[in-house]
């Protein structure tokens, strides 16, 4: 299995290992699929196996899925989701072996959520999904103790063809908890994800996750923190929900990826502020030069450098569209990464892998800092609902191991040159 980018080998260990891959809330009902088959096999066998076709279809009402149509709603659905998994994990709990661990297979995007999941007091996407499963593992007094993100999706399958989809799975690892397991504040919860998050995220992004799955791998090495206390506790005593915890996750998740800025060039750390609050639509020229002086650059810099045009009062950043096809990195006297990241993308849109390697080896050492503002750039865009734009740098992202190998391949350049402005 291949996790973060490197090669995981487990010993085969039969009967002593539980290994599932769980529902998927309300994302696909399978028996409604199976009744296309089912009624073709009962016409075709039913009368040689008849105890296994007694039915005209294929019964539905103990499927282990969020189906609102089936459960008279969506509370009710959500309800019979939830008890049903607590059952499976409180069955797993008993039989699992406590020298060897549980796996689960699990995939939901958090983004894949309605606008009342998102209203969480914390204005971050939480999805059902995940709480659901998590509520029941937790329930059952599990540990997750290690995540794996695993690439299970072909690319341009069915699944992702025209969408921004997943491409990975992530399997948690999980022990029985200690039941002396002690309890936690919800502050000392905060202080250990910011303390555990960052290498857990740096790691995620060495091993080439994509963009659209950084945020479900994150949940992995922040609920692990969370499992490892048997309770986490709100200032005013209450319990910790699995909500609020994924919550806080997510708000961490997105501390890390901005403190990352200060790595950035002073003109990159302009338009990634700019990006936040206007994208790439026209703003005040104040705002752009209130940004530029907090930012110790300037406006006439930022023009300078190919990434803001200012006329009439009103600033925006340039648009891809609007970027040299020529560009080369080597020879542009002020070279940010911002550039690198916007020029890379119109590359490979334009002109495919080939075309966006040459900016790789142009660029030298700022090329690993362009492809770490991709990861910046599409949280952004999640969390604006831009999902074009994010589809674009979860694009570059993905396509990186081909572009480092195709810049490798290519015969050096005369007089290239290579500039580190971090």
């Amino acid at each position: 299995m291949e996790a973060g980018g490197r090669l995981i080998q487990e010993p085969a260990i039969p009967n002593l290992q539980n290994s599932t891959d769980v529902t998927y809330y309300d994302n696909v009902p399978y028996a409604d699929l199976s009744d296309f088959f089912y009624i073709n096999l009962r016409r075709w066998i039913g009368d040689i196996y008849p105890e296994l076709f007694t039915t005209l279809l294929v019964p539905k009402a103990d499927e282990l899925v969020a189906d609102q149509q089936r459960h008279g709603g969506k509370a009710n659905a959500k309800n019979f989701f939830e008890a049903g998994l607590a059952s499976v994990f409180e069955r797993l709990r008993g039989i699992q072996a406590a020298d060897f661990p549980l796996s689960i297979f699990y995939a939901f995007k958090q983004s894949e959520t309605t606008s009342e999941e998102k209203s969480d007091g914390f204005g971050s996407a939480v999805s059902t999904g995940w709480e659901s499963m998590l509520q029941g593992l937790v329930g059952a007094a599990f540990q997750i103790v290690s995540t794996w993100p695993i690439r299970t999706e072909q690319p341009g399958g069915l699944r992702q063809s025209g969408r921004n989809a997943l491409a990975s799975s992530i399997v948690l690892v999980c022990r029985n908890r200690n039941d002396d397991a002690p309890m936690a504040t919800r502050n000392e919860f905060v202080r250990l994800l910011r303390r555990e998050l960052p290498p857990a995220l740096l790691q995620l992004q060495q091993g080439n996750i994509a963009p659209v799955d950084l945020a479900q791998a994150a949940i992995g090495p922040g609920m692990g923190i969370y499992t490892r206390f048997a309770e986490v506790r709100e200032p005013d005593g209450k319990s910790l929900s699995i909500r609020s915890a994924l919550s806080l996750i997510n708000q961490v998740l997105d501390e890390i990826l901005s403190d990352q800025d200060v790595d950035y060039d002073a003109d990159t750390r302009l338009a990634i502020a700019w990006f936040e609050t206007h994208g790439m639509s026209e703003g005040p020229f104040g705002d752009a030069e209130t940004l530029a002086k907090a930012k110790l650059t300037s406006v006439e810099a930022l023009e300078q450098a190919g990434i803001l045009l200012a006329a009439k009062n009103r600033a925006r950043l340039l648009s891809r569209g609007e970027l040299q096809a020529n560009w080369d990195p080597a020879t542009d006297p002020r070279l940010t990464v911002w550039e690198i990241t916007q020029h890379l993308i119109r590359a490979l849109e334009s002109g495919g892998q080939a075309a966006a390697a040459a900016i790789v080896r142009g660029a030298g050492p700022l090329a690993e800092a362009a492809r770490d503002l991709a990861y910046r750039l599409y949280a952004v865009c999640e969390r604006k609902g831009w999902s074009a734009e994010a589809q674009a740098y979860n694009s570059l992202v993905v396509a990186w191991p081909e572009l480092i190998r195709l810049a490798a391949d290519a015969p050096a350049a005369t007089g290239e040159r290579q500039e580190n402005l971090l």
